[in-house]
């Protein structure tokens, strides 16, 4: 009695200071001995923080009987670790969270005692709760249609009864066992059964959320070691952040939501798959946007007007194999989206695939119009475009895709069954060529512009410019193929400190001591030399990092003058002159044709990738 009497004192006295302590912040599981007290006291868990249910209202824990699998036992963590260094999860951020979930998951409570799921085969009061019980599913993927009768979504009355399957038949099936004997199921459809699972497995592919990485699919992994063969272990997840509509939460309560129903009544499947794709990729959250699906749906529609407007015009178009610069360049972009964009859908990147193939080649299409200028653009790489463009865009937009390659490009059957479209490797140098071409126009541009506004203004030091308005004007394009003077000394220096194979560099202060050694750090300004050397070999280290070795060649790997002569029509279009010149800096003769402003070479004189232009009257 004087027991019962102390434990009822103790139990008040804590009733007391829970009520004084916000309940909120306690983290300790508390029990009560409310069997002993005839009800006075239960037995609960506080949370850690406040937990919502999806239908909004406050969870209440309570603390019952449990049944734990041990997570993180030494000897089975060994395997986890060792599948999930051999997986391909797509991005550094899904790798670092697996790793880190391994490192704290130990015991998991996997038992619950209502709702649907399947029974814990030696302790039958109680279910497996859902998080733990869908781990292998995916083998069951592979033999469902046959416990169905072949119908996928079990309507038919199914030759198999689940008291049939045993563990002996799902060994056999899944686990390389030995033929299950006691078994009444036919041994054809057994075998079956297990030259499916074979077939499809290990899965190349999982799926799903990044919040799942933390329980469901680190789960996964555990279980699939446990119970499979090393042969059978998954190869690949590929997770995937939540989705925001118009850079907010989705929410019904604030009605910033929309069903995938009505996103396609709204803005049509393509134009919502299109929107959908463009979101973003990773497992940073996508952001759909009504926007970018409005102008999806102009974009889709401009374009099947020009496909029609080209095919209705192509007779007028020139024939044959590519023959210009332009056609060269266009159909290497063309090679290029291929080769990216199909690397873009193997890593799921989807907003990356939806730039390279239909943002980026429909740039290089628009440039390779421009730049053909009168002599029109070549039928067959017109075609090829097409062709191509339908293809890359048929993942993302398949109506759309079906609708050109059949109503407008008359193909036989479907886009979807015509295969990856196939292209030569790309030329990469060529590609360097083309990118020279366009950045050298615009700073052409960039200098006849600054040299006309000079000559309204008038010019007070150095040589008076001449007004280019009042004749004919003629550029001057000055080209140095090669690097000389203290720009050769640095490459030279970073040639012999950077690995061919590592694309890495000797530290700094090692190319800073053979900087100091060379003839340029013996000069008498060195201090004034270094000023220009330090970015130039920052820029130049970069570089070669990103593209190897043959960035810190003294040339470019393409002849400067010759790509400018070849394209010297489309210079003087785009630039706005009848009379352009393409001229070598090393060249004494040419050095003159620039007279009195050759001052203007001394403050801005070329180097390789980089031109200069003057423009005089003569």
């Amino acid at each position: 009695m004087y027991f019962l009497f102390f434990l009822y004192l103790i139990v008040n006295f804590l009733h007391f200071l829970c009520a004084c302590i916000d309940l909120n912040h306690l983290a300790t599981i508390t029990k009560f001995f409310g069997s002993t007290l005839s009800g006075q006291a239960i037995i609960y868990s506080e949370p850690e923080k406040r937990v919502m249910s999806r239908s909004g209202d406050e969870c209440v824990v309570a603390l019952t009987d449990q049944w734990y699998i041990t997570y993180g036992e030494s000897e089975w963590k060994k395997l986890a670790d060792e599948c999930l260094s051999n997986m391909n999860l797509y991005s550094d951020e899904t790798r670092h969270g697996f790793e880190h979930t391994l490192s704290w998951l130990n015991q998991w409570a996997c038992s619950r005692s209502f709702g649907l799921g399947t029974r814990i085969p030696w302790d039958e009061q109680f279910l497996v709760e859902s998080l733990s019980d869908s781990t292998i599913y995916m083998a069951y993927y592979t033999v469902a249609h046959h416990l169905q009768s072949g119908d996928m979504y079990g309507s038919g009355e199914s030759a198999i009864k689940p008291h049939q399957l045993t563990d002996d038949v799902w060994d056999y099936i899944f686990c390389g066992g030995p033929y299950p004997k006691s078994t009444d199921i036919s041994s054809s459809l057994l075998e079956r059964m297990k030259q499916e699972f074979e077939y499809w497995y290990p899965f190349d592919l999982r799926v799903s959320g990044k919040d799942l990485i933390q329980n469901h699919l680190t789960f996964c992994i555990y279980n699939h070691t446990a119970i499979m063969a090393k042969h059978h272990w998954p190869r690949g997840f590929r997770c995937n952040g939540h989705i925001m509509l118009n850079s907010e939460k989705m929410s019904k309560s604030t009605g910033n939501f929309r069903t995938l129903r009505q996103a396609i009544e709204e803005f049509s499947a393509d134009a919502t798959r299109f929107s959908l794709a463009d979101a973003g990729d990773g497992v940073d959250d996508a952001n759909f946007v009504f926007e970018t699906a409005n102008a999806a749906i102009l974009r889709l529609t401009k374009e099947i007007a020009w496909y029609e407007d080209n095919l209705a015009a192509e007779s007028s178009m020139r024939t044959g194999p590519p023959s210009t610069y332009a056609d060269r360049v266009f159909a290497n972009e063309i090679n290029i989206a291929v080769q990216t964009t199909e690397q873009n859908y193997t890593n799921y990147m989807f907003r990356e695939a939806l730039k390279t193939g239909f943002y980026d080649l429909q740039a290089a299409r628009d440039e390779y119009r421009f730049s053909c200028g009168a002599g029109g653009c070549n039928r067959d790489l017109v075609w090829r475009f097409m062709d191509v463009q339908t293809r890359l865009i048929a993942p993302i937009c398949p109506h759309y895709a079906e609708f050109i390659w059949r109503e407008l490009l008359k193909k036989d059957g479907f886009v979807v069954n015509a295969g990856w479209p196939t292209a030569d490797a790309p030329d990469l140098t060529l590609k360097s060529a083309n990118k020279y071409l366009q950045d050298s126009i615009v700073l052409m541009r960039k200098l006849l512009q600054k040299q006309l506004s000079g000559s309204k203004k008038g010019n007070k030091k150095g040589p008076p410019a001449a007004s280019l308005t009042d004749s004919k004007v003629t550029g001057l394009i000055y080209v140095n193929e090669q690097f000389d003077s203290w720009e050769a000394e640095c490459l030279s220096i970073l040639q012999k400190k950077f690995s061919r194979d590592t694309r890495t560099f000797a530290p700094e202060s090692e190319i800073l001591q053979a900087l100091q050694q060379s003839s340029v750090g013996q000069s008498s300004n060195f201090k004034q030399v270094q000023k220009r050397c330090m970015p130039f070999l920052r820029f130049k280290k970069e570089e070669a990092i990103a593209l190897g070795a043959q960035a810190l060649d003294l040339r470019l790997p393409f002849g400067e003058i010759e790509v400018l002569k070849e394209n010297l029509e489309l210079i003087k279009r785009q630039i706005g002159l009848e009379d352009v010149e393409i001229l070598s800096a090393a060249d004494a003769d040419s050095l003159a044709r620039a007279g009195p402003l050759a001052s203007l070479l001394n403050q801005n004189p070329p180097s390789p990738g980089k031109p200069t232009a003057i423009f005089v009257t003569l």
